[in-house]
């Protein structure tokens, strides 16, 4: 562990350059609290997405290089702001009228539209725990409700009641005018009506810990800030919750800058010291634009695990956080097969490359042994030559090409299968374009037939691919990439393909010579 230790505090892979700043935080003296205390939030109103999976996953990074660098006991929290009032209500849900009739009300106060839970707050905490939990993610999860109401964001709050002005200060010259004019850090629950009030406060009592206001039955209230009574606007809440929490490490989006810097200052306010962490960037849709859930463009992650697996996704969340990068159906093969080439590397690299290695990260310093020798970007050219529609039809072709592996003994390859089937059938058949080969491509091709008449039933990738090779220059191709391309867009409709040999050698010699004879033949 020494040796790894050591390596790790060289180690150049962001995690690690991350761990450091904890490292530096604690190097006199360990936090009071006995913990290094990491934190993601999560604003419970709609369903679990692609940013919260990066943002626990990133921060998941960040907890395990730290723990290979210090023996400091580490937490992850997983905050809900399950205290929020419901601002409108949701289109994917039943009994919308039910919802609509407690809309201004802590989430955790609207009745449940699915009938399932004690509130809709703790039905949608339920799908972030099981969304966690399928991702075999070690957290704590926690509830706003639950600290607001159990009096352990008291000596918090009342920081925030005493020190009102200089949070005011800090607030109020990033609002406009009108919300000037009736801004207060402090969201009364009206005892009347249950809903979260955003009303200007007519008085502050520090000695009695209260504040009042004017309810919307139009009656003058005082209310304690404390036991769940009131909650705060969002950006005080985050600094509040820094402090009460003792937050030591958590990361943001590239647009939550401005709010991060706020919730700083109000964390220093109140006597803490703002966590570590950093901004990541956001992501964009294959036109360079920015994802947003209501436009619809670039994404989803239900849409990439249907076409690939996780780990293909925890790749690219761990490659450069901080570049915008496009997020669209094309990136998805390219993200499996190099999550494939960095899980087949790590396992005999030199200590000090496998920690740089991402394959290290994703899987928590334990990279499985997984079967790469069959590409995801092959498996889709089988799917698309065979028209594969089942995994049977393309595991007939797989056990010629690598006769030792079946389902059973090569899991994660069998699930590649699947998902290369559905990627094709979905992404790929709707969109190929074949066209007819030139007169100097169609007597290429002629050649090719007659090269692959001469080689064994059994020849191996390396073997085609130089005869592939020897043909496309036989022919004159004076940049063989234009051979390549003309075999793709021929025989397989598309502009981009695989390593010929390889693929000739998956889908059989015989069955390549007849998909030549068609192609030539229309």
């Amino acid at each position: 562990m020494t040796g790894e230790r050591d390596l790790a505090l060289q180690a150049k892979a962001w995690p690690f350059e991350e761990a450091r700043k904890l490292v530096a935080r604690f190097a006199k003296a360990p936090p009071a609290k006995g913990y290094v205390l990491f934190e993601t939030g999560y604003g419970p109103s709609g369903l679990p997405h692609l940013g919260t999976f990066g943002e626990v996953a990133r921060t998941s990074m960040v907890r395990h290089a730290f723990q290979t660098m210090s023996d400091i006991p580490t937490r992850l929290f997983c905050f809900s702001d399950d205290m929020d009032g419901l601002r409108k209500v949701p289109d994917n849900i039943p009994n919308k009228e039910m919802v609509a009739a407690n809309l201004g009300k802590p989430l955790t106060q609207v009745p449940d539209p699915f009938g399932t839970h004690d509130s809709f707050g703790a039905h949608n905490n339920a799908r972030l725990r099981a969304f966690l939990d399928s991702f075999g993610f070690e957290y704590e999860f926690q509830s706003s409700t639950d600290w607001y109401k159990s009096g352990r964001f008291d000596e918090a709050l009342l920081g925030i009641l005493r020190h009102y002005d200089e949070v005011m200060a800090v607030m109020l010259p990033t609002l406009g005018a009108e919300r000037q004019a009736t801004y207060s850090p402090f969201l009364p629950i009206s005892p009347s009506t249950g809903r979260v009030l955003q009303v200007p406060m007519l008085e502050r009592n520090v000695d009695a810990g209260t504040i009042v206001f004017q309810d919307e039955d139009g009656k003058k209230v005082e209310l304690p800030v404390t036991g769940g009574h009131v909650k705060l606007q969002w950006k005080p809440d985050w600094g509040m919750r820094w402090f009460g929490l003792g937050v030591d490490y958590e990361m943001y989006g590239k647009d939550l800058i401005p709010s991060a810097d706020l919730a700083g200052k109000i964390c220093k306010i109140l006597g803490g010291t703002p966590p570590e962490g950093f901004n990541y960037e956001l992501f964009l849709d294959d036109k360079g634009q920015k994802i947003s859930k209501s436009k619809g463009n670039g994404l989803t992650m239900e849409e990439w695990l249907a076409y690939a697996p996780q780990e293909s996704l925890a790749l690219y969340m761990f490659q450069k956080p901080k570049s915008a990068k496009r997020l669209y159906f094309d990136v998805i093969p390219r993200a499996v097969d190099e999550y494939l080439t960095f899980v087949d590397k790590v396992h005999g690299e030199e200590p000090a490359k496998t920690l740089e290695n991402p394959a290290w990260h994703i899987h928590n310093g334990k990279p499985p042994a997984v079967r790469s020798d069959v590409s995801f970007n092959l498996l889709l050219n089988l799917a698309g030559a065979a028209n594969a529609e089942t995994k049977d039809t393309m595991w007939g072709f797989i056990r010629r090409y690598a006769p030792d592996a079946t389902p059973e003994n090569s899991p994660f390859l069998d699930s590649m299968v699947g998902y290369a089937v559905r990627y094709y059938q979905d992404q790929v058949k709707p969109t190929k374009q074949f066209r007819a080969p030139t007169d100097a491509e169609r007597a290429a091709l002629q050649d090719l037939l007659a090269k692959l008449d001469s080689l064994p039933a059994d020849a191996r990738a390396d073997t085609i691919q130089n005869e592939v090779f020897a043909v496309g220059k036989e022919h004159g191709f004076t940049e063989l990439r234009a051979w390549f391309q003309a075999l793709y867009e021929v025989l397989l409709g598309q502009t981009t393909g695989p390593r010929m040999g390889s693929f000739i050698q998956l889908y059989g010699i015989d069955e390549t010579k007849a998909l030549i004879r068609e192609k030539l033949a229309a």
